[in-house]
């Protein structure tokens, strides 16, 4: 995956998933392939008892790939004798694409901005730990610790900043 990587970090409900949809919008718009990481620190399903794929997943198969003529989706069930992956294991799985954006995996090393809201569960800095933030959005005045520092809805501002920092051009690389 030779792809850029950029991530949008903070707390419990800081407005990461807003801001990282945002963000994907302008960069589709500017003529860029976009793909994005989620990190879940819960057990999830994107699967609905009583589908077919839920019942192969149900009946045993390690993975479930379900294709059609919109989209196509490959499921990984991780049983007991298997670990999370670590995101160097998933990053090279995806598709070839102009920027990768991740929301989540705030330990991993790649740059980010870290996103506060006035709202959030938390209120304490992850710049300050975190030598690989390398900006600010916030909804309210705070202490950026000499980072840039943007309003929470400046999202055109921060698409240019994520631009600057990982040398992408408009339509593509």
């Amino acid at each position: 995956m030779s792809a850029p990587v950029f991530g949008v970090t903070g707390w419990k409900n800081s407005g990461k998933t807003t801001l990282l949809t945002r963000l994907v919008s302008v960069f589709v718009a500017r003529g860029l392939r976009v793909s994005t990481i989620k990190h879940a620190h819960h057990a999830f399903d994107i699967d609905r008892p009583a589908t077919d794929s839920f019942r192969h997943r149900e009946a045993g198969a390690s993975e479930v790939m379900i294709v059609s003529g919109t989209r196509w989706a490959l499921m990984h069930e991780l049983r007991e004798e298997e670990e999370e992956p670590g995101f160097e294991t998933v990053l090279p799985r995806l598709s070839p694409c102009d920027l990768v954006l991740v929301e989540g995996y705030k330990r991993e090393r790649h740059p980010k901005i870290e996103v506060r809201r006035s709202a959030s569960a938390r209120q304490s800095s992850l710049a300050l730990e975190d030598p690989t933030i390398r900006a600010i959005a916030a909804d309210h005045p705070t202490d950026s610790h000499g980072l840039p520092c943007f309003a929470l809805d400046d999202v055109e501002a921060m698409a240019d900043f994520i631009a600057n920092e990982t040398g992408l051009r408009s339509g593509g690389g």
